[in-house]
């Protein structure tokens, strides 16, 4: 008696649909975390860059404090603010760009 060859079983697929539905509620279930940390991660990078730039200026702003509040400096502010000294007279001055413009020409000549 000749043995028929065996057919091969078939699996049934019912493992391979419970194996994709698990895999799609991993998914599902940790994607709102990952977006969070993605998030967060993203916000803090931008904090480091403000705090590193806030620094800078603080940095400068305490040189200007430091160097600035002599009474020379505070001085030459002031005039450039507009402020004049008790007894002074205020003039403006237009038009300066232009003599200095003509004045270079006149001179270079």
């Amino acid at each position: 008696m000749a043995r028929r060859p065996a057919r091969p079983r078939r699996r049934s697929p019912v493992p391979r649909i419970l194996a994709g539905c698990a895999l799609v509620l991993a998914c599902f279930l940790y994607y709102r975390p990952v977006q969070s940390y993605v998030d967060a991660r993203a916000q803090v990078h931008e904090r480091q860059v403000e705090v590193a730039l806030l620094r800078a200026q603080h940095t400068r702003l305490e040189h200007q404090l430091k160097h600035g509040a002599t009474e020379t400096a505070l001085e030459r502010e002031a005039r450039r603010l507009g402020y004049v000294k008790p007894g002074e007279k205020l003039y403006i001055v237009k038009g300066i760009d232009r003599w200095r413009a003509a004045h270079a020409q006149t001179h270079a000549r």
